[in-house]
């Protein structure tokens, strides 16, 4: 089994099998498109890296999260993403375009690499979410012939669902919105 293939989520990971298999979903997208786009084998690992590890904390308790993004203003459904970066930040992981997809891979970034639009855009197009099944499953299909094109759909989708379903629109993806127009 190459190193790419496997799904093997870090020691202090605390995710349920719901979320392994989420994640396991996210990384099989981000191989898909990898492969499509015949990325080298560097940039291919780098993004399999942020799917495995994106949801790394997912199911942490938030005093677990908040020992490692002490931030008081960040709610705690934003924690898991820089948590987790934290952690592999102190295991020595380097690949700075890694550890900033997934410290924003929830909120956007308007400071993404291609491997953090990748992340974001496969976290919320993996096949696993019930909404907007059809339409997603398009996107998904054309992220490699249309990468930033199928990005900035996905930014706008994922901020019509923020509004219609009433939730906090982030300053982050504001930004990143408005870099896009």
């Amino acid at each position: 089994m190459s190193e790419r293939s496997t799904l093997a989520l870090p020691a202090w990971a605390v995710v349920s099998d719901r979320r392994r298999q989420h994640i396991a979903r996210v990384t099989a997208l981000l191989d898909q498109w990898a492969d499509a786009m015949h990325l080298d084998d560097d940039e291919q690992r780098l993004w399999h890296d942020a799917g495995r590890w994106h949801d790394a904390l997912r199911d942490a308790d938030e005093a677990t999260l908040r020992t490692l993004v002490p931030d008081a203003s960040m709610p705690a459904p934003m924690l898991h993403g820089p948590a987790a970066a934290t952690r592999l930040r102190a295991e020595g992981e380097r690949r700075e375009p890694l550890l900033h997809a997934i410290a924003h891979h929830t909120t956007g970034s308007a400071d993404f690499a291609r491997a953090g639009k990748a992340l974001y855009m496969a976290d919320f197009l993996e096949p696993g979410r019930s909404f907007a099944a059809a339409d997603r499953a398009f996107l998904a299909r054309h992220v490699a012939d249309d990468f930033d094109g199928v990005f900035r759909q996905v930014v706008r989708s994922r901020i019509e669902w923020t509004l219609r379903e009433g939730r906090t629109l982030y300053p982050e993806t504001v930004t990143l919105w408005n870099q896009l127009r």
